[in-house]
């Protein structure tokens, strides 16, 4: 069995699961934010941010790294002298702070308590839209 291919498909499904929520919870933050004395619908706000956190994010996340960590592995870790890869990891490692950022926003909504309008968390969501075409075009064209 080709455990490079196997850990390759892993990885990309955990990656795309792990997107996907990165690019939802903000939205559901905005949405949160705009939402005034209606408090059924906070607490729905609130059961949503919690779900898609800890049952989908925080697993892909960690399946992320970890099928990430065995391709590279695979392919022997002499290769984190390609700046690609290196590259790579840089901002991977930012979408990771960005993941524990928006936990900490969540903590926060949990508690009542909202810092930011709900423009910027329409700006924050593209962080990790600009993270994933930075990723993807430096793992295709693999620069020096």
């Amino acid at each position: 069995m080709n455990y490079y291919l196997l850990f390759k498909a892993l990885h990309l499904i955990a990656v795309i699961s792990w997107m996907a929520g990165l690019l939802y919870l903000p939205r559901l933050y905005v949405y949160h934010s705009e939402t005034k004395d209606n408090q059924d619908k906070i607490e729905t706000f609130k059961t949503m941010e919690k779900r898609l956190f800890f049952y989908i994010m925080n697993p892909a996340m960690f399946l992320s790294w970890l099928f990430g960590i065995l391709l590279i592995h695979s392919i022997g870790f002499e290769n984190f002298s390609y700046l690609w890869l290196q590259l790579k990891s840089v901002m991977v490692v930012l979408l990771t702070f960005y993941h524990f950022f928006l936990f900490k926003c969540l903590k926060n909504f949990s508690l009542d308590i909202n810092n930011h309008s709900s423009r910027f968390y329409r700006i924050l969501n593209e962080v990790p839209t600009v993270l994933l075409i930075g990723i993807i075009f430096v793992v295709v064209f693999k620069p020096l």
